[in-house]
């Protein structure tokens, strides 16, 4: 097996350098940083070319360089060096000092030696002194300088720990030791009581900084291996010297090996400063440093960890199962990793260091956090929505299904919030949890608000339905009370839709007055659609004035069309047909849905038929203008918002009415006197004289001649057999046009049809009778169904409204708003 290396080091140089890069190099390769507080340092000190490195080789197995005796003495070491102690438990490192008292510094330049030995004091555990065996007694001895050099500078150490002064004593001679040590120990307290001490530390006691230890050894040149044996048994005391009893008693100065490196480049520092040196304040400020540096590594490992990543990837797409225990075990990692390296540094300074770490690396991790909650709130309102749209769908009410599935999403919430805690961290998820409820509870909230519109809507289109033509109906019908009929509609309709709508909305779990608040909005909807019936009917009361004019005027009590006989009473019939126009103008003026009584029928009838057809003077007009009841713009006991067709209106559409309905009226007349006209079939008496007086001539010319007389009895016998074949009287009662026209359509086929059937009795093979032609569909058509020659059927006035006449095969066809009238002339021939 190889010999372990003892990795010598030079640490500062003859000119005070300090090798920081060497040091940090050393203590990795030498494994001293993982040591923590398991390591002891020991320094030797002493004159020049006395052996110094010749001690430590043979004691801890280094390398340092030696002196060549064959050279001459000089100068050997230069600066510090240092390395590992091979072989020795625990770890200790061993710092090979420059001798003093060399003449390549010269007598006056104490300097370095000085620093070097406050250095040794501050970083060591144990101070070996190397001296000369003929140098203890002598006031010159070579060995004065250097102590009261350890003893002043040990006076520059702010709050110095208790360092082991072992002083070993080379080339022993034949005194005893016995007599040796007492004398040393003298010299050392001589030395130290004439040391210029602080006020603080006038009367302190050398046992109080230092542990006095003294060795002696044989000549290495005489006796090298009586040396050898004195040096291995020495060797042995620095084996576990940091336990309670050994060789370095003191520990409260030490830093963790992992410091090391820095607090001896910080110390040297400061003493090149030529500071004084405060331990403890070096301690914590290489704790403060060297956690630092450990959290800082801690954290930078963090964010690199591929765990870390692929969790922090995982997380952006959607919720992780175990999030919170995944995060915690890698945070734990780290912050115990921590703990281990910085376990030997200042309590206070280690645990402020964890403090910033822990919340440098849960700051971190945070947004992490937040992006999981993100995700199990956002999965718990999706949640929310589906299982609430589910049980509104089975029927179940609105407000227990709303309950439940918050209740529901709410504990998944917390279950979810549950698994992602991170141990380290005590992150409050109430706002985001009420953040969450804000949420449920807006997103029912527009629901409710949704359902209950639709449920409003859709009884609100019920009542529509349930309104709107029956209104329209009642409008239309010749009722005596139209209103009070319209009024116990509205209320029957409306209270079965109130009734429906109040069972409807008991899931909702509705406060009463909103209930009721919506109740009154049906009810105030279900009037509106009453009053908008109205007023839409109001607008085309005109037309259904003229319309009612024209079905009273123009059909009996018997819903059967007049015919103009002459036998009617046409003044009776339209003072019928105007009253009952009248009487929609009246109905159609306001709305009456508050049963309070009104005079408006009153007013209307007294104004505008009672003084129909009355002439009136000029004064008895002046006085009647005066008070014309009708002359203002607002009804009595009617508000205005409720005034359909105002006082002035009615007056204007009962003029307009008239004068569109004159004509209709004209016609009637017409019709009636042509009726009169057509029944008459005999010609005037005086016409009859004529005839006499002005056909004697051709009467006698008939009596001479026999044959003339055959061939008229022949043109009688044919033209009776062509008038009872055609019906003239019959296409002749319904007026002289439609009878001429009838007649000539017919006349061609019935002669045709005579002479076939004259012909065929000549010829000895007579046919049955033929069954009677009947008379032509559109001649039936006349006299059974339109009262024809009835020119209201077929004439509208131009004032009123327009006719739209049309041809097609059959027929014409007249149509208008008022009355329209299908007048089909069908010819049917006879086979």
């Amino acid at each position: 097996m190889a010999a372990e290396d003892c990795y010598a080091t030079q640490l500062i140089d003859g000119d005070g350098g300090f090798n920081a890069a060497g040091l940090d190099r050393f203590v990795k390769e030498a494994k001293v940083i993982d040591c923590g507080l398991s390591y002891a340092v020991v320094a030797i000190m002493g004159p020049q070319s006395s052996g110094k490195s010749t001690l430590m080789n043979h004691l801890f197995h280094t390398k340092f360089r030696e002196m060549d005796a064959f050279r001459g003495r000089s100068q050997t070491t230069k600066g510090i060096w240092i390395a590992k102690c091979v072989g020795i438990e625990p770890c200790t490192i061993g710092m090979d000092l420059e001798g003093t008292d060399g003449r390549e510094r010269g007598e006056d330049d104490t300097t370095f030696e000085k620093q070097s030995a406050l250095f040794a004091l501050a970083v060591s555990d144990i101070v070996l002194i190397n001296m000369w065996c003929h140098d203890i007694g002598r006031e010159q001895a070579a060995n004065k300088p250097l102590l009261k050099t350890v003893f002043q500078v040990m006076m520059r150490l702010f709050s110095p720990r208790k360092t082991t002064l072992l002083f070993v004593i080379r080339d022993k001679t034949k005194t005893p030791f016995e007599y040796l040590e007492p004398v040393l120990r003298e010299d050392i307290q001589k030395i130290w009581d004439s040391v210029p001490k602080p006020q603080a530390h006038k009367s302190t006691p050398l046992s109080e900084f230092f542990t006095v230890e003294v060795v002696a050894l044989s000549s290495y040149e005489e006796k090298e291996e009586k040396f050898k044996e004195e040096v291995a048994e020495l060797r042995q005391r620095f084996f576990h010297s940091i336990s309670p009893g050994g060789l370095a008693g003191d520990r409260r100065g030490v830093v963790p090996a992992s410091g090391f490196s820095f607090s001896a480049q910080q110390i040297w520092k400061v003493i090149k400063e030529n500071k004084d040196l405060d331990l403890p304040a070096h301690k914590v400020m290489v704790a403060t440093v060297r956690c630092e540096e450990i959290a800082d590594e801690k954290f930078n490992h963090l964010k690199s960890n591929e765990y870390w990543l692929a969790l922090e990837e995982a997380v952006q797409s959607g919720p992780v199962p175990g999030f919170g225990k995944r995060l915690s075990s890698i945070l734990d990692t780290y912050l115990s990793e921590y703990d281990m390296e910085a376990i030997y540094f200042d309590e206070g300074v280690r645990n402020s260091r964890r403090h910033q770490l822990e919340t440098r690396a849960l700051d971190f991790v945070f947004p992490a956090y937040t992006t999981m909650l993100g995700h199990l709130r956002s999965n718990a309102l999706e949640n929310f929505k589906v299982r609430l749209e589910q049980s509104l769908n089975n029927g179940e009410g609105f407000a227990p299904s709303v309950r439940a599935c918050t209740e529901g999403c709410m504990l998944e919430f917390d279950r979810g919030c549950a698994d992602a805690a991170v141990q380290q961290a005590n992150w409050d998820t109430s706002r985001v949890r009420e953040k969450l409820r804000r949420d449920l509870d807006a997103h029912a909230s527009s629901i409710r608000s949704t359902k209950l519109s639709e449920l409003n809507t859709s009884y609100e289109k019920k009542l529509s339905a349930s309104l709107t033509e029956p209104v329209g109906a009642l409008l239309d019908a010749r009722g005596e009370d139209t209103w009070a009929s319209i009024r116990k509609l509205l209320n029957r309709e409306t209270e079965a839709v109130v009734s429906e709508f109040s069972k409807a909305v008991v899931g909702f779990e509705l406060d009463k007055v909103t209930v009721a608040k919506m109740v009154q909005n049906l009810r105030d909807y279900a009037r509106n659609v009453v009053e908008i019936k109205a007023r839409e009917e109001a607008g085309k009361v005109l037309i259904h004035m003229k319309d009612r004019f024209s079905t009273v005027f123009n059909y009996d009590s018997d819903s059967m069309p007049r015919i103009w006989t002459g036998k009617e009473d046409i003044k009776t019939i339209t003072k019928e047909a105007r009253s009952a126009s009248l009487k929609i103008l009246s109905v159609r003026a306001a709305i009456r849905l508050d049963e309070k009584p009104d005079n408006i029928e009153k007013v209307i009838f007294s104004s505008l038929m009672d003084g129909t057809g009355t002439a009136l003077s000029s004064q008895d007009t002046r006085t009647r203008a005066l008070t014309d009841p009708l002359a203002t713009s607002t009804w009595e006991e009617v508000s205005p918002k409720d005034t359909l067709i105002t006082p002035v209106q009615c007056k204007s559409l009962w003029r307009q009415f008239k004068s569109e309905t004159e004509y209709t009226v004209t016609q009637a007349i017409s019709a009636q006197e042509a009726h009169k006209r057509s029944n008459n079939w005999l010609p005037p008496p005086w016409a009859i004289m004529a005839m006499i007086l002005l056909g004697f001539n051709e009467f006698m010319l008939l009596l001479r001649n026999p044959l003339y007389l055959l061939v008229l009895f022949v043109a009688y016998l044919l033209t009776k057999a062509l008038w009872v074949q055609m019906d003239i009287a019959g296409e002749f009662r319904h007026g002289a046009l439609s009878g001429i026209l009838s007649i000539s359509s017919k006349f061609l086929p019935t002669v045709m049809d005579i002479l076939r059937r004259l012909a065929e009795e000549a010829q000895g093979r007579p046919t049955p009778e033929a069954p009677r032609q009947p008379v032509s569909l559109a001649s039936q058509s006349y006299r059974s169904e339109t009262p024809q020659p009835n020119p209201v059927t077929s004439s509208v006035p131009d004032s009123s409204v327009s006719s739209n006449i049309s041809s097609s095969d059959s027929g014409t066809e007249y149509s208008s708003p008022n009355l329209t009238h299908r007048r089909t002339t069908n010819i049917q021939e006879m086979e």
